[in-house]
């Protein structure tokens, strides 16, 4: 932590709480939380209306591009 000991920094968070106070520490560290979580519902939310909104790709006769592919048959397997 660069060239401060931990006595130095046991004074400025002393001061902080001095400053600011205990409740309003832990009520701005409520406010973060509670943007993070609406941040990672919102990105959720997102990909679940990329996903619905994403047209259809598959054609008529041709199997579907997440489909694996098909197997051949035992016939076509002894013609090779």
């Amino acid at each position: 932590m660069g060239s401060f000991s931990l006595m130095h920094w046991v004074l400025v968070v002393l001061v902080i709480v001095l400053l600011f106070g205990g409740g309003r520490i832990s009520g701005l560290m409520g406010d973060v939380a509670k943007g993070i979580k609406a941040f990672k519902k919102g990105m959720a939310d997102d990909d679940d209306a990329s996903i619905a909104a994403r047209p259809a790709t598959r054609i008529e006769g041709q199997p579907a591009p997440d489909a694996p592919a098909p197997s051949a048959t035992k016939d076509e397997q002894k013609q090779a």
